[in-house]
C-alpha cells in the first residue's frame, strides 16, 4: 500500500473516529440533561399533585377526580397513590404515545423516567404518598432530533476538515510524486532538479535529490568528455583533427554501403611536395602550419556540406570525400588556388599538387584510392600547385531536373511501386531485435526497384521526406500486421522540419496500436545536433504509443549531443566507420566501450552497424553492444 493511501487512512480513520466520538458523547450528554429534567418533572408534578390531594381533607372521591384528571392531561405513564395503610387507592397506567426515534435508537440510548413521590396529609394526619411517572417517549424524540442536527453539523465539519485534509495531503504529494520522478528520469538517463518544498522533511530529501542528480550529471559529462577524447585518439589526427587515414577509409566504406549513401561523388587527394625539405628547409613549426593551413582549408568542405568527410592519410597527403558528383575537378581547383595564396607564407618551397577523381557506388575504396594516386601523381608531375582532374569514372546519365525527380517519386509512392528491404539486428544470442527496413522506389513502372542513393537527394530538394517517410512507416506497419516481426524504419532529418509530418505519423501509429508496439523509428545522428527539440519533441509523441525511437550512424558526434539524456531515446545504433576493424584497433575497441558505458549509463541500447566479420563481432559483443547488423549478420542469419 502507497504512503499517501496510508496517510489517506490514518487521516480518514482519524476524522471518523472524531465524528463517531462527538456524537456518542453529544447523545450521552443530551441523555443525562433528559434524564435529569424528566426526574425534576416527576418530582415536582408529584410535590404539587400531593399539595392538591391534601386539601381535599382525605375525600377519596375528589381525591380519586383530581388524580384522574391529572393522569388525563399530563402525559403521564402512570399515577399511583398508597394509603398510609399500604392499600393501592389509585393506580392509572398508560402506554406512550409512539416515538418519532427508531426502534433501534431507543434500544441503544434508553431514557430513564424516575418516578417523583410525594407524601399526601390532611393537616398532621398523613394519609399516604402519590407517585407520579412521566413518559420518555417525548424524551427520546427530542434526543432524536438533537443527534440527527448534531451529527448534520459535525458532517459538515468532517466535510470541511476532509477538504482541508485533502489540499494537506495534495501539499506533501506533490512534491513526493515530484520527487519520484526526479528518480524515475535519472533511471532513465534524464537528470532533474526541483525547486525545494517548503515541508523540512520533504526540503531535506529533495536537496539530497538534487545534490545526488548534480553529481551523476557530472560524472556523465566527465565520461562523455573522456569518450570524446579517445573518439579523437582513435580516429583523428592529433596535429589537425581530421580523420586518420584507417578512419577516412572505414568513413568511405560505410558511405559506400549505406542505402541512403550518394550513388556518385568525388575524391581528391591533395599531398604537401617534399614534406621533409620543408622540415630541414624552414623548421617543424613552419612545417606543421603549413600543414594546419592545408587542413583548414579542407575543412571548410564538410562544414558547408553534410556528408562530406576530410582525412590526413600521412604526414603529407589529405584526402577530401565529396557526396555530389561533378565537382571534384572544380573543388580540386578552389582548393589549389586557395592554397596557392597561403602556403608561400611558410616558405618559397612549400606547394601542393592535388588529383581528383569522380566516383560511383559500384567502386570499392582501394580501387578509388588507386585511380585518386595516379590522378595526383599526374598532378605532381605538373610541378608546384599541379592540378589533374580524371574523369575518366564517371557515368554520364540522362538529365533530369527537379520537377521530373518529384514527378517520378510521387508516382511511385501514389501507385505503390514501394517497397522495404529487410536486414536482420540480432543480439548476442542470436535471437532477432528488429528488420532494417530501407525504402526502394521503382521509379521506372518497368524497371528496377532503386535505392534511396538513387532518389534521396531528389526527395531532400523537392521536400518530399516526409511523404516517403510516411510511405515508409506504413509499409512497415502493414508487414507488422502480417507477421508480428518488429521492423524499423527511418526518418530524414529534414523530415522533422516539415510541421504537419509527426502529427501524420502519429495518426497512422494510432490507426495501427498493436502492430505500432513494434515499430523502431530512427534518425541519424545529425538530427540530434541540428534539430534536437523536433527530435526530442517526436520522441514524446512516439514513445507513448509503444514505438521504440532512436539514433543510427552514430558515433562520430555522439559526445558532442548536448542533453542526449533529454532526447527520450531508446537506443543507439553506432555506424560501420566506427565498428569496422576494431579487433585489431586497440584505440577504436576502447572508444567504443567507453562509448557503449556511456549510453548503457543513460538506459539506452546499444547497436553496431555494419559488422563484416566474426573477429569484429567477438570484439564487439566485448565492447558491451546490445545488437549489431550488417554483411556478417546478414550471412549468419541466411545460413541458420
Amino acid at each position: 500500500m502507497s504512503l499517501i493511501r496510508q496517510v489517506w487512512l490514518l487521516l480518514l480513520g482519524t476524522v471518523l473516529l472524531a465524528l463517531a466520538g462527538s456524537v456518542a458523547v453529544t447523545v450521552l450528554s443530551s441523555r443525562h440533561t433528559l434524564e435529569t429534567q424528566l426526574s425534576l418533572k416527576n418530582s415536582d408534578n408529584a410535590q404539587t399533585l400531593a399539595l392538591a390531594l391534601s386539601q381535599q381533607h382525605g375525600d377519596p372521591q375528589l381525591m380519586s377526580l383530581l388524580m384522574t384528571a391529572q393522569f388525563d392531561t399530563g402525559y403521564y405513564s402512570q399515577i399511583r397513590f398508597v394509603s398510609a395503610d399500604g392499600d393501592v387507592i389509585f393506580d392509572r397506567h398508560a402506554e406512550g404515545a409512539p416515538s418519532k426515534a427508531p426502534r433501534w435508537f431507543s434500544d441503544l440510548v434508553p431514557i430513564e423516567s424516575t418516578p417523583g413521590m410525594a407524601q399526601v396529609s390532611d393537616k398532621w394526619h398523613a394519609l399516604g404518598a402519590v407517585t407520579v411517572t412521566s413518559h420518555a417517549s417525548f424524551a427520546h424524540d427530542d434526543l432524536w432530533r438533537s443527534t440527527i442536527d448534531s451529527a448534520e453539523w459535525l458532517a459538515f465539519v468532517g466535510l470541511a476538515a476532509g477538504l482541508i485534509g485533502t489540499l494537506a495531503v495534495r501539499g506533501i504529494r506533490r512534491p513526493l510524486d515530484a520527487t519520484v520522478k526526479q528518480a524515475e528520469a535519472l533511471v532513465e538517463g534524464r537528470f532533474m532538479s526541483l525547486p525545494e518544498p517548503r515541508v523540512p522533511e520533504l526540503s531535506r530529501l529533495t536537496r539530497a535529490m538534487n545534490t545526488m542528480v548534480s553529481r551523476v550529471k557530472s560524472l556523465f559529462e566527465a565520461q562523455a568528455a573522456q569518450v570524446e577524447s579517445l573518439r579523437q585518439q582513435a580516429h583523428h589526427d592529433p596535429l589537425t583533427g581530421l580523420a586518420n587515414r584507417r578512419h577516412f577509409m572505414r568513413l568511405l566504406e560505410a558511405a559506400l554501403e549505406r542505402e541512403d549513401g550518394t550513388v556518385a561523388g568525388g575524391l581528391v587527394l591533395l599531398r604537401l611536395h617534399d614534406l621533409a625539405e620543408v622540415n630541414r628547409l624552414h623548421g617543424h613549426d613552419a612545417a606543421d602550419r603549413a600543414i594546419l593551413a592545408i587542413a583548414q582549408a579542407l575543412q571548410v568542405y564538410p562544414s558547408q556540406v553534410g556528408g562530406c568527410f576530410v582525412g590526413r592519410l600521412n604526414g603529407s597527403d589529405f584526402a577530401l570525400c565529396l557526396p555530389v558528383a561533378g565537382v571534384a575537378e572544380e573543388s580540386a581547383q578552389a582548393v589549389t588556388e586557395a592554397l596557392r595564396v597561403t602556403l608561400p607564407a611558410f616558405g618559397s618551397a612549400v606547394s601542393v599538387a592535388v588529383g581528383s577523381i569522380e566516383i560511383r557506388r559500384d567502386m570499392q575504396a582501394p580501387q578509388m584510392m588507386v585511380a585518386a594516386d595516379s590522378a595526383l601523381a599526374q598532378a605532381e608531375s605538373r610541378g608546384a600547385f599541379g592540378v589533374y582532374h580524371d574523369a575518366s569514372a564517371l557515368q554520364p546519365s540522362a538529365p533530369q531536373g527537379e520537377r521530373a525527380w518529384r514527378s517520378l517519386i510521387t508516382a511511385a509512392i501514389a501507385e505503390e511501386r514501394a517497397r522495404l528491404i529487410e536486414f536482420p539486428v540480432v543480439d548476442r544470442d542470436g535471437a532477432m531485435l528488429h528488420r532494417e527496413c530501407p525504402l526502394r522506389l521503382q521509379l521506372d513502372a518497368s524497371g528496377l526497384f532503386d535505392a534511396a542513393s538513387v532518389w534521396l537527394p531528389h526527395a531532400l530538394r523537392g521536400r518530399l521526406t516526409p511523404l516517403v517517410d510516411l510511405c515508409a512507416a506504413s509499409l512497415a506497419l502493414r508487414a507488422i500486421e502480417v507477421d508480428g516481426l518488429a521492423r524499423c524504419v527511418n526518418v530524414a532529418p529534414a523530415s522533422l522540419t516539415d510541421s504537419s509530418f509527426a502529427s501524420s505519423l502519429r495518426e497512422q501509429l494510432l490507426e495501427r496500436p498493436r502492430a505500432a508496439q513494434k515499430l523502431w523509428i530512427e534518425v541519424a545522428e545529425s538530427a540530434a545536433l541540428d534539430h534536437f527539440t523536433l527530435l526530442q519533441a517526436l520522441g514524446r509523441q512516439l514513445r507513448p504509443l509503444g514505438v521504440r525511437f532512436g539514433l543510427e550512424h552514430a558515433g562520430e558526434r555522439l559526445a558532442r549531443i548536448e542533453r542526449l539524456y533529454e532526447a527520450g531515446l531508446d537506443y543507439v545504433k553506432l555506424d560501420a566507420a566506427v565498428t569496422r576493424g576494431v579487433a585489431t584497433d586497440t584505440q577504436a575497441a576502447e572508444f567504443l566501450r567507453t562509448s557503449a558505458t556511456l549510453l548503457h549509463a543513460l538506459s539506452l541500447q546499444v547497436i553496431a552497424e555494419g559488422v563484416a566479420d566474426e573477429a569484429d563481432a567477438k570484439t564487439l559483443w566485448a565492447c558491451g553492444v546490445d545488437g549489431m547488423t550488417g554483411p556478417w549478420v546478414g550471412q549468419g542469419t541466411a545460413a541458420s
